[in-house]
């Protein structure tokens, strides 16, 4: 039985991604309860954000409002995903 490694891949991209953020965004908490004020702290913690939305869905049924999506990015994002990354590379 063959297996579509192109949709494995896109699963395992995604879940990386995923996982990385979250990862990210503990090490983001961390950073700014544990580190001193300094350039170091406001480099690492200093956040860029992305927003999508509200996107407002009305059918004739029934009508919803999905968002804003906000995707917030700093440097130990980063980090947490390459981390993610590294990880799911080396184990599968």
């Amino acid at each position: 039985m063959l297996v579509d490694t192109h949709r494995r891949n896109i699963k395992r991209g995604l879940w990386t991604l995923a996982l990385g953020l979250l990862l990210g965004a503990l090490l983001t908490q961390l950073a700014v309860v544990f580190l001193p004020e300094s350039a170091a702290r406001t480099f690492l913690t200093l956040t860029v954000d992305g927003s999508i939305g509200p996107l407002a869905i009305d059918l004739a049924v029934f009508a919803f409002t999905i968002g804003p999506v906000i995707l917030s990015l700093n440097v130990l994002t980063l980090v947490g995903i390459a981390m993610v990354a590294f990880i799911v590379r080396s184990w599968i």
